[in-house]
């Protein structure tokens, strides 16, 4: 690090937030990524007219003020901008604070280290290791909106009887008696404390689902109200009303420092009093706290700001998940990939956006739920016309990845033999448990990413566009199949590599392999 940063020089100078755009001239073959976790398939970015705004978009997932180029230059701010990528250069507009251009070394590696060392320095601190090491099974594809206490043992149940890893179970949403009333449904969960008494014994740990909206119609929203606890409608002293995909909600204001601390204390009780182990966070995107639309307590902390304290308040739960994030890399967060869909082109986002999280600081990542998170797709299956083919290689992909998540229950929707595939490398992911801490341990000092581009990891080999192949931290190589096809390709740096069925290759060449359903492909170079 103490030679990347001897060589680091201004590639242009700081820029003021006057909202006017700043053009950078793209050096030849030079390549970008950064901003975003859910277009990581956009990268490395290409020409087009298209403006991404960090202020009034995410994704639906996590997003950064930074920019990475495989020539070793870097974009960074402490505040959202906009950008473009057009006729050879970069427009950059930014929306407040300063935006800069800085020149470390010649790598992406590079340009990602020095970003890391002065933006997000890693702390040191992993998540709990079970995230790692275990599967993690959410309960809404199963249940969806009818979370229940029968239903949610019955579910953990299935797990143990078909012979799978327990890890962590997530309780997802409408388990609530409301939105912003986070005690259990009676009606639901009789006996909440038992259940979870019954989880942990089964060697669960218990996660259940919570968002920062409040139900506009309830006691909590009226008390919240009078506290001066919610974000309030712009240019007005009532809260703002907002959309949200269940509805319209108030919306705590986390800029509130009596606010912020309610809320974490009420969460702290809920622990207390039920043996919860932590929560899903879910919601806390920027476009929902823009200036324009809402005034906040301390009055500048709009949009990305209400994400970073979504985030910060995070940090006080070790069992976390988060789905949107604004900076807070290098933290012990756990972040999952934005929902995808039961589809082909779903699947071929998950390594793209894996590497994408990987190089916006979010090594604790898990690429959603396998087949995907959007329970429409579920619904009513015929396993006998149900591309079960697409659940099996979403499963391969997450057993080598930081972290693995289950929703949809693959002995409901799968054969036989494709569910001993998936409890196969579900076992697999186990085994690699030990592989896996140590390489997020190395992540918590270095502030490296766990899930590596191979441009990252083998700058200048020709791997810049390269997308559905990746390193799992130094040692595997994996090459997950992505498609309905059961061939595929692999390019291989240089050197000697060795596959996991022991044959040999002699790197720096592509090679088409032969993938039926019950392998994924992974090499290690041995010299």
């Amino acid at each position: 690090m103490k030679r990347i940063f001897a060589f680091i020089t201004l590639c242009s100078s700081l820029w003021a937030s006057a909202q006017q755009p700043t053009e950078i001239t793209l050096l030849p073959n030079e390549q970008w990524w950064g901003g975003f976790t859910g277009v990581g398939k956009e990268m490395p970015y290409q020409p087009s007219e298209r403006i991404y705004n960090l202020r009034t978009e995410n994704f639906n997932n996590q997003s950064v003020p930074f920019l990475y180029s495989n020539q070793g230059r870097y974009i960074a701010s402490g505040a959202p901008f906009a950008y473009q990528f057009k006729n050879g250069k970069i427009l950059i507009t930014p929306s407040r604070g300063e935006v800069s251009c800085h020149t470390a070394g010649t790598t992406l590696k590079s340009a990602y280290q020095a970003v890391s060392k002065q933006y997000f320095p890693p702390s040191g601190v992993i998540p709990p290791e079970v995230f790692f090491t275990k599967p993690q099974y959410n309960t809404w594809i199963e249940l969806i909106y009818n979370q229940n206490e029968k239903d949610v043992l019955a579910y953990a149940k299935a797990i143990l009887d078909n012979g799978m890893p327990t890890g962590v179970i997530m309780i997802d949403d409408n388990w609530q008696k409301d939105y912003g009333v986070w005690q259990f449904r009676p009606d639901k969960f009789p006996t909440p404390k038992e259940m979870i008494n019954q989880l942990h014994q089964m060697g669960f740990k218990v996660m259940v689902w919570v968002c920062p909206f409040v139900s506009p119609d309830s006691q909590e929203y009226r008390f919240l109200r009078d506290k001066g606890y919610l974000v309030k409608k712009k240019g007005a002293d009532t809260p703002a009303i907002l959309d949200w995909w269940n509805g319209l909600s108030a919306c705590y204001d986390l800029s509130n420092p009596e606010a912020f601390a309610y809320f974490v204390n009420m969460l702290k009780d809920l622990q207390k009093e039920y043996g919860i182990d932590g929560f899903k966070f879910d919601a806390g995107d920027p476009e929902r706290y823009l200036a324009e639309d809402v005034d906040v307590f301390d009055q500048k902390s709009y949009d990305t700001e209400q994400t970073y304290l979504w985030g910060k308040l995070g940090l006080e739960f070790p069992y976390n998940e988060f789905r949107a994030c604004w900076k807070l890399g290098g933290q012990a967060l756990v972040q999952r990939l934005g929902d995808k869909s039961y589809s082909w082109d779903g699947v071929a986002r998950l390594v793209p956006d894996m590497i994408a999280a990987g190089l916006n600081g979010y090594a604790f990542a898990c690429p959603d739920m396998i087949g995907g998170g959007e329970y429409g797709s579920f619904l009513n299956v015929d396993p006998t016309k149900f591309n079960q083919k697409l659940i099996v290689r979403s499963c391969q992909i997450h057993s080598m990845m930081p972290m693995m998540q289950f929703s949809v229950a693959p002995w409901r929707i799968l054969s036989k033999e494709n569910l001993a595939i998936c409890i196969k490398y579900a076992k697999w992911h186990e085994q690699l448990g030990d592989y896996i801490i140590t390489e997020a341990k190395k992540s918590a000092q270095t502030g490296e990413p766990i899930v590596r581009s191979m441009e990252y990891a083998f700058p200048h080999q020709g791997f810049a566009n390269c997308k559905d192949q990746y390193m799992l931290g130094n040692k595997y190589l994996v090459a997950p199949v992505m498609t309905e096809s059961d061939v595929r390709t692999v390019k291989l740096p240089k050197g000697t590599w060795q596959d996991e069925q022991g044959k040999k290759y002699k790197g720096g060449k592509a090679y088409t392999l032969k993938v039926p359903l019950e392998r994924l492909p992974y090499f290690v170079k041995i010299k």
